[in-house]
């Protein structure tokens, strides 16, 4: 909608001063382009400052360990409990296959991502209320990996199962 609005203002001023935008140019035609000279420290800083930026993206993307957890037996059900606060806590779960799996999702962020669990290879979607401790359950039937995700499969997580 903003950009539909600086169209039609463009629109409007070249229209007022009755020219054609490609016939157009510059006041002075031998400098098109006049660079600003910055302070050698600035310089530094703003290079210093993206290097940083970037690091920063690259350890938290590629560099962070996942925690792992093996499920604990209670009455024959494998429970977890993960925490849910800028990712899961732990990301990675083992559960042992063809026994009852009980994963108990305590959200403490309010990050709108985080409001809803998907494990789509079980079939499960369930809302993460804040402040809220939510179960879901299921029995693993073959050995593997499956993934579990927030809403928008931006944080996720991995169940690891394992034959007994």
């Amino acid at each position: 909608m903003k950009v539909a609005a600086v169209l039609v203002g463009t629109m409007i001023s070249i229209a007022q001063m009755g020219g054609d935008p490609m016939k157009m140019s510059p006041s002075n035609p031998n400098r098109s382009f006049q660079p600003i000279e910055q302070p050698l420290p600035v310089k530094v800083g703003v290079v210093l400052g993206g290097l940083t930026l970037v690091g920063a993206e690259l350890w938290w993307f590629l560099g962070r360990k996942q925690q792992k957890q093996q499920a604990t037996q209670t009455n024959g059900v494998q429970e977890v409990l993960i925490t849910v606060d800028g990712g899961y806590r732990p990301d990675r779960i083992v559960v042992v296959v063809d026994e009852p799996v009980r994963l108990a999702f305590r959200r403490l962020d309010r990050n709108a991502c985080l409001d809803e669990v998907l494990i789509p290879d079980f079939g499960i979607s369930s809302r993460l209320p804040i402040g809220q401790t939510t179960t879901v359950e299921f029995t693993p039937n073959q050995v593997g990996e499956y993934t579990f995700t927030c809403g928008m499969r931006m944080f996720r997580g991995v169940i690891e199962v394992k034959a007994t």
